[in-house]
């Protein structure tokens, strides 16, 4: 009978605990959601915020801000949304590079992307586009690795920020197939596609999502898609892997994550809302017609996955042996 009664009163303790837990998440949001893009305006982060801040301010009745904080390959924003409060006010929109590359390419981080954050959902996996300014006398990836070594390094390759997937994608690359390229690191996508169309840079991998619209307008030119099958929504482009460099997959996924410490229910309302506007067939439609794949997760799945891609891209960046100080 004392064990019955011991275990009522630790069974009540738990419910009043999280009683104002969930009685917070069912008011919640009562005030203006910011999105913490960690990139300039015009990546693919930048996109996907977008695309559903709309939606989401219809579900909710508030009005979703997109802010961008761009520095040190997204690191900046991310560490102000570890910090924040949690609230459930403030949300990080990042991608690979903060999230999974960035412990193993800086020596000294202000936040463990395995610990600092409440993973919310995934929301899209965009492979990268291989691109080159029309001036570049190739049509191809094997024209552009003949080409590459004869120029002996002097074709500059676009990297949107240094230890960035796309960055890692071309080293990879460059390693596969014995080219060497100039790297010119940039705060984000947008301005490594803006030098590439302008001419300052010549080569870039970067997020369809972001990149295809300036191919379909003829101020780039693309040599093929890295993805390990080809594109739904451009299929005349050929994978970089069926072009020569067997065994090559790149891409960038993005995720929503909040601050640590974020109460459960508001974690699972964000997740649950977030998973209605991307699974909506017109938010699908729009994405997969810019070569973005929408990939939703439970915040289970989503921290066994950051988990796992951190393990998996610090061989990579060990292998590369990309360090920042």
């Amino acid at each position: 009978m004392a064990l019955v009664r011991k275990f009522s009163r630790t069974l009540t303790a738990l419910l009043l605990l999280a009683l104002p837990a969930l009685a917070f998440a069912q008011a919640w949001p009562q005030k203006p959601v910011r999105i913490i893009v960690p990139y300039p305006a015009g990546g693919t982060s930048d996109i996907l915020a977008r695309t559903v801040s709309v939606k989401l301010s219809d579900i909710w009745g508030q009005t979703v801000v997109v802010e961008n904080k761009p520095g040190a390959n997204g690191n900046v924003g991310a560490e102000f949304v570890a910090k924040s409060p949690p609230d459930g006010y403030t949300v990080l929109l990042a991608d690979v590079g903060a999230i999974a590359i960035s412990p193993s390419v800086y020596t000294t981080l202000g936040f463990d992307p395995n610990k600092d954050f409440a993973p919310v959902t995934m929301v899209a996996y965009s492979p990268h586009i291989l691109a080159v300014n029309p001036n570049v006398p190739v049509k191809s990836v094997k024209e552009l690795i003949d080409y590459s070594k004869a120029q002996k390094g002097k074709l500059n390759y676009a990297a949107s920020s240094v230890g960035s997937a796309p960055h890692l994608a071309g080293v990879d690359f460059a390693a596969r197939t014995g080219t060497q390229w100039a790297y010119i690191p940039y705060k984000g996508g947008a301005q490594a596609i803006t030098d590439v169309v302008g001419g300052a840079a010549d080569v870039l991998f970067n997020g369809m999502l972001a990149t295809y619209p300036h191919v379909k307008s003829g101020k780039l030119r693309i040599l093929a898609v890295s993805s390990a099958n080809r594109v739904p929504a451009i299929p005349d482009v050929p994978t970089v892997a069926e072009s020569g460099v067997a065994g090559f997959e790149t891409g960038s996924w993005q995720g929503v994550l909040a601050p640590p410490g974020t109460p459960r229910p508001v974690v699972q309302k964000m997740n649950a809302d977030l998973i209605k506007v991307l699974e909506d067939p017109e938010t699908r439609e729009k994405l997969a017609a810019q070569g973005a794949l929408v990939r939703t997760q439970t915040p289970e799945q989503m921290t066994t996955f950051i988990r796992d891609e951190t393990a998996r891209w610090a061989k990579v960046v060990k292998d590369a042996g990309v360090k920042i100080e």
